[in-house]
């Protein structure tokens, strides 16, 4: 994608306040089925907040309550300064809103939607226009401009979309799985629009399926199950929630395994495994037991093509904390 268009807006107003968003016991009940218990989420200034929980787990009922489209039954939100309840028209005015699928009106171009948007947003037809040709070279899209959007792929619906929500520069954006239905490649495109965005001073909410989305652009993450947060913090100490590290050998010679194997249980004190050929990992309890690892293994002229040390990754840490793996698809 292209460079950023013009700097982000509005944003004086908002480094006064310590949260560019926060809600406090939010509750929200559907008939008998309590989508959210009482949940607290919050996001500082410039930074991107990812929301992980299984399906059902409330992340989507939390977004809408946020871009005012839901009541709350309980608990208090504001974005940029202003409540939700109280006045949704000014937090309207500085949020961004992309959903789970593409919204935008398929009989109209890819233009004609941006300029529409614009124009609702007060703007002159002229400087939405301008704002609408901004955002169509950054998403790739000004080949397509002028086609209606029912001719566009999902990928570029789904790019449109995120344009649509960027029109009037907003503080606060919450992107409500911005990736679903894109290819790896354009899903990367999309993570490095949300660095831009964040880079020139936007807060992110982000609701994703993807664990490694959150691990790539989150700066903290809140996990939800059954309408609570049951865990919250940045990437690194989720992480370390799901237990031990583990340290990652595969030798340059596969005859050397046994010997590898030796090596790294003695310094581990732990049975290693082979979770694919040539490859052996062992759970460590710190770092030191890692430089052990290496001293030993340069003592026996052991060579290595991988050794790593790594955390648990955010899958693990959601089977720690939910025992369910990898569920996490959209509210």
């Amino acid at each position: 994608m292209r460079g950023m268009p013009a700097p982000l807006a509005n944003l004086v107003s908002m480094s006064s306040t310590e949260h560019a968003f926060t809600a406090e016991g939010l509750v929200k009940r559907f008939g008998s089925t309590t989508a959210l218990a009482g949940i607290d989420l919050a996001a500082k200034p410039g930074t991107v907040l990812g929301v992980l929980g299984p399906n059902g787990a409330g992340k989507t009922t939390a977004v809408r309550i946020l871009a005012t489209l839901l009541r709350p039954d309980a608990g208090t939100a504001t974005v940029a300064g202003y409540d939700v309840q109280k006045d949704p028209g000014k937090v309207r005015r500085v949020i961004g809103l992309t959903g789970q699928y593409a919204s935008v009106d398929e009989d109209l171009t890819g233009i004609q939607n941006l300029v529409l948007i614009g124009e609702l947003l007060d703007m002159s037809r002229r400087d939405a226009r301008q704002r609408a040709m901004e955002l169509l070279a950054w998403f790739d899209l000004t080949e397509a401009a002028s086609r209606p959007a029912k001719t566009y792929s999902g990928g570029m619906r789904r790019r449109l979309d995120l344009a649509a929500s960027l029109v009037g520069r907003p503080d606060v954006i919450f992107l409500d799985e911005p990736t679903t239905g894109l290819d790896p490649a354009k899903r990367e495109d999309m993570w490095g629009v949300v660095r831009s965005l964040v880079g020139e001073g936007s807060t992110v909410l982000l609701t994703t399926q993807y664990l490694e989305e959150a691990d790539a652009l989150a700066d903290e993450i809140s996990v939800i199950d059954h309408g609570r947060v049951i865990a919250h913090g940045t990437p690194g100490q989720l992480k370390r929630l799901a237990g031990a590290q583990t340290v990652v050998v595969r030798p340059t010679d596969p005859a050397r395994l046994g010997d590898t194997m030796t090596v790294l249980q003695a310094v581990a004190g732990a049975e290693p495994e082979s979770p694919m050929p040539g490859v052996l990992t062992v759970p460590v309890t710190d770092d030191a037991a890692f430089t052990a690892i290496v001293r030993r293994l340069d003592e026996a002229g052991i060579g290595v093509v991988e050794l790593a040390l790594r955390l648990p990754s955010l899958d693990e840490v959601f089977f720690t904390l939910t025992g369910r793996k990898e569920e996490v698809l959209a509210a």
